[in-house]
C-alpha cells in the first residue's frame, strides 16, 4: 500500500500540481498586495479619496462605528466595499494571467506540420493496381 501511494504521489500531474498550487498562493499574494496597496489607493484619490473597504452597510441598530473593522466587531454588517475590493483583485488575477499565458503561447514557437513521408514503392505499385481495377 505505501509503495502505492509513493507511486502516486511522485507522479508528474501531482507534483507538477503541488507546485502549481505553491506558486499561485504566492501569486495570489503579490496579486493582494499590488490592488491593496498600489490600485485601489490610485482609485481612491481618483475619486477624491473614497476608501472602498471601508464601504457598508449596518444591519444592527448597535452599529456607530465609521471604519468597517470596527464595525464588524459592534455587530451585524454587510460589507460591500470588502466585496468590491476582491472583484477587483479577481478581475486583475484573471487579465495578468490571460497575459501571461498569452506571452507563453506566443514564446511558444508552433512547428509547421511535417509533411506526409512518400509512400513507398509498394505502395505506389498497389494504389496503380486499385486504379486500373476500378477503371
Amino acid at each position: 500500500m505505501i509503495e502505492e501511494f509513493k507511486k502516486f504521489a511522485l507522479r508528474g500531474n501531482v507534483v507538477d500540481l503541488a507546485v502549481g498550487v505553491i506558486i499561485g498562493a504566492a501569486f495570489g499574494a503579490i496579486v493582494a498586495s499590488m490592488v491593496a496597496d498600489i490600485i485601489m489607493p490610485i482609485v481612491g484619490a481618483l475619486t477624491g479619496g473614497l476608501d472602498f473597504s471601508n464601504y457598508f452597510i449596518s444591519l444592527s441598530k448597535n452599529v456607530n462605528a465609521t471604519a468597517y473593522v470596527d464595525a464588524k466587531k459592534q455587530g451585524a454588517v454587510l460589507g460591500y466595499g470588502q466585496f468590491l475590493t476582491v472583484a477587483i483583485n479577481f478581475i486583475i488575477i484573471a487579465f495578468v494571467l490571460f497575459l501571461a499565458i498569452r506571452a507563453i503561447n506566443k514564446m511558444k514557437k508552433e512547428e509547421p506540420a511535417a509533411a506526409p513521408p512518400e509512400p513507398t514503392a509498394e505502395v505506389k505499385l498497389l494504389t496503380e493496381i486499385r486504379d486500373a481495377l476500378k477503371k
